[in-house]
């Protein structure tokens, strides 16, 4: 089970993100990295010891991913690191996997979000793959920096809905047919549908501001965004 210990009071954040099989890490890692963070690879319980914030990537079917986590004994640390409200950021699979279930594959999910993942409706193609606009439905430092309608990279069929009365987890929406979740914040616990770490100069100025929100010896985030900036041009 992940470490009881408090968090770490100096350097940079140190933020795991979790390897259960479900796509290639490289590019998160690189940009989280890029951004200033030191980047661990969690593929059990034990990786997420001693770390200030957790990332949960991934690609694929939420049936699969479920059964991967259990082998590896991640599903009860990251229940209870949430449970906690410690730092987290679940990433297109990552957020879907927050829900209760998901409609794809029958899949009973985390359940740390009342609501059920399910395919897009009158989606004009699936996948959803390509540019997007965010449209938010609050404000939120998770987005500090970056405009309302800014476009991010998405790739996938299906989206998280809250049950009735969850709706004030949601941060942000999308269209691709009918709207859909594309981001959620709830305390420290955030989600986003599409791939920051393939977005650009606003994916990376957002994971600057998850870096900075980690509050571990960080810069504050207005300089963190200025450095996405000057990382996005090199």
């Amino acid at each position: 089970m992940a470490s009881s210990l408090p968090p770490r009071t100096a350097g940079p954040p140190r933020i795991a993100v979790v390897d259960y099989g479900a796509g290639n890490l490289m590019s998160i890692e690189h940009a989280l990295t890029r951004v200033g963070a030191s980047v661990v690879v969690a593929r059990d319980a034990a990786g997420l010891d001693e770390v200030d914030a957790i990332v949960v990537p991934g690609v694929g079917a939420a049936g699969p991913a479920m059964a991967r986590l259990e082998r590896r004994g991640l599903v009860p640390p990251i229940r209870a690191w949430i449970a906690s409200d410690r730092a987290f950021l679940g990433i297109c699979l990552g957020l879907q996997l927050l829900f209760d279930g998901s409609d794809e594959d029958g899949a009973t999910t985390l359940g740390i979000v009342p609501g059920r993942t399910s395919h897009l409706q009158h989606a004009p193609t699936l996948p959803h793959i390509g540019w997007n606009q965010i449209m938010r439905t609050r404000e939120h430092p998770l987005f500090d920096g970056i405009d309302d309608g800014a476009d991010m990279y998405f790739v996938h069929s299906l989206a998280g809905s809250p049950a009735d009365g969850a709706d004030d987890v949601v941060l942000a929406r999308t269209e691709h047919g009918r709207p859909f979740v594309s981001a959620i914040a709830r305390g420290r616990l955030l989600g986003v549908q599409f791939h920051p770490e393939r977005s650009g100069t606003d994916g990376l100025r957002l994971l600057a501001n998850f870096v900075a929100m980690v509050g571990v010896g960080v810069p504050a985030s207005a300089e963190a965004s200025a450095a996405a900036d000057g990382m996005a041009r090199t």
